[in-house]
């Protein structure tokens, strides 16, 4: 056995035998891996019952984790925020005196984060990028790039010896919270088509107008209600959606709630919904998490690497050559440019949307 086999069995050893009475999750960013990294609470939990868990999170993204029963507390992290806000934020990591931290994000300003804690035990994924890995005492082995990311985090479950646990994901959504959804959800019948045709980078998000095709189609075709999802950000694509829908199928009820939702709100539409159509997203993993149904479209990005798990899903990738290439700009011009949008058509969503709601339809009657 190689020395670089004997640690990683070392650290193995040491994980099922620790005594961990302070842990610290660090998973600043982004709502997708947030989402897929929540199914580690009560795995810790069970494993370590007398620990306080932490987790540093974007501020943006704390809401969704307050409440959760297997955390402790929220660390927030402001990631435009001043030097001043930077400095705190390593001194409280210090003075917390963690003695088991995972940095899961793995870039320079959470290996920062982890060597503030001086924790005894640090670990991190083979995936962390700019020397994030010198900052922990080892890496938790296959969980590269391409290993899909959900089973990268479930690798921290698998290192501490509860991967027989059910993964499940949690969201504490107040009371409030469901009757403001409710009151936003009235007049709607079902089923509930929620579609969210955003995306952070412009090569993730599919054409509004495929979006629009697919969720009128739908709407003939099955009876769905449609909501609109979006952050404020992705108004504009929203607002434009609601307009090509009020054309293409009028008597359609059709409800646009892009930027009038917290995260929370957001669960709670989710996991009302029937059916979610998405680009590669955040609440596309938030929808799967809670046991929604999810068509997810992809274009840059691979299903397979990115995707959530479960036959309960239809994903649906381009078969151009640079299709999975994770570029957040297209790098080609002329005919060439965003080939992914062209090629990857509203028929062959179509179909996988059209198979998962049959089969939907069967097992319904079925039980």
């Amino acid at each position: 056995m190689d020395e670089s086999s004997k640690k990683k069995t070392t650290a193995r050893e040491a994980l099922t035998t620790l005594d961990a009475r302070r842990i610290c999750l660090i998973k600043p960013s982004a709502l997708g891996d947030v989402v897929q990294t929540l199914p580690l609470l009560p795995v810790l939990k069970e494993r370590f019952p007398s620990a306080k868990i932490s987790w540093v999170i974007n501020r943006s993204l704390a809401e969704l984790l307050r409440g959760h029963p297997a955390l402790d507390d929220v660390i927030e992290f402001d990631r435009h925020g001043t030097w001043s806000s930077w400095w705190n934020t390593l001194v409280e990591l210090r003075d917390r005196r963690f003695d088991l931290v995972f940095d899961l994000q793995g870039l320079l300003r959470t290996a920062a984060m982890t060597f503030a804690t001086r924790a005894p035990m640090c670990i991190g994924l083979e995936s962390a990028r700019e020397g994030a890995h010198l900052a922990c005492h080892f890496t938790l082995p296959d969980t590269g790039l391409q290993v899909p990311a959900h089973r990268r985090y479930w690798r921290v479950a698998e290192a501490i010896g509860m991967e027989s646990l059910r993964s499940t994901t949690t969201v504490a959504v107040s009371r409030p919270d469901y009757v403001h959804v409710s009151r936003q959800l009235q007049g709607l019948r079902r089923p509930l088509l929620a579609v969210h045709p955003g995306a952070r980078w412009v090569t993730k998000r599919w054409p509004v107008e495929k979006f629009a095709v697919l969720a009128a189609k739908a709407a003939r075709e099955f009876g769905f209600s449609v909501l609109i999802l979006g952050s404020s950000d992705e108004q504009r694509i929203a607002d434009q959606l609601t307009q090509l829908l009020g054309r293409f199928v009028p008597h359609t009820p059709v409800r646009n709630l892009a930027g009038q939702t917290s995260l929370k709100q957001l669960a709670a539409i989710l996991s009302r919904s029937d059916l979610l159509v998405t680009n590669d997203s955040g609440p596309m993993h938030l929808a799967a998490g809670l046991g929604t149904s999810v068509v997810g479209v992809f274009t840059c990005t691979s299903p397979v690497r990115s995707g959530p798990p479960g036959d309960q899903h239809a994903l649906v990738a381009t078969h151009v050559s640079c299709a999975a290439a994770y570029r957040k700009r297209c790098p080609y011009q002329g005919s060439q440019h965003m080939a992914c949008m062209e090629e990857l058509s509203v028929d062959r969503v179509w179909n996988a949307l059209a198979v998962l709601m049959n089969r939907k339809i069967q097992d319904s009657k079925a039980a």
